[in-house]
């Protein structure tokens, strides 16, 4: 990827399902910095120490999966979340908006999918409000898990190297 980089044949170079560890260990070879690292991400899936270590070496994150829908099994632990719903309700906002506003408080990229015109206008209505710093006291309480837990080829140890 560096040398499609070097020929122009690309603007940068982005991975996706990185954890902590597989950054480091591309950071200690690569030249190049990723630009981008594509993560599932939600509010039942917070990545914290992910957060940081981005962060930390100047890693965009995008979050796929921003509303815990996909492929999913069983209750969404964000849409149907007890307490995002009385979050939402105190702003006026539904649950969809306090989780993208809380991505985009943590400086996170994420891509919602929508085709209903009514819920891509609510997804653009998230940058005129703030959440408090209760609210997010609450959102860190939230029990945290992936949203495909497996089992999967490669397993998930493999994958995400047991980070949570």
């Amino acid at each position: 990827m560096e040398e499609a980089l070097r020929l122009g044949l690309t603007k940068a170079i982005g991975v996706s399902n990185f954890s902590v560890k597989k950054l480091q260990k591309l950071l200690s070879v690569a030249t190049v910095l990723p630009a981008v690292n594509q993560v599932e991400m939600n509010l039942a899936w917070q990545q914290k120490k992910l957060r940081e270590f981005c962060n930390e070496n100047g890693i965009v994150l995008t979050a796929y999966s921003p509303l815990r829908k996909g492929a999913s099994r069983g209750a969404n632990e964000v849409m149907e979340n007890d307490m995002l719903k009385q979050i939402a309700d105190a702003h006026g906002k539904s649950v969809a908006q306090i989780s993208l506003r809380w991505l985009y408080e943590q400086g996170i990229t994420f891509v919602p999918k929508s085709y209903d015109k009514e819920r891509m206008s609510q997804n653009l209505s998230i940058f005129d409000w703030t959440l408090t710093k209760e609210d997010h006291e609450k959102i860190d309480q939230i029990k945290q898990n992936r949203l495909i837990p497996g089992p999967t080829k490669p397993s998930l140890n493999d994958l995400w190297d047991d980070e949570i």
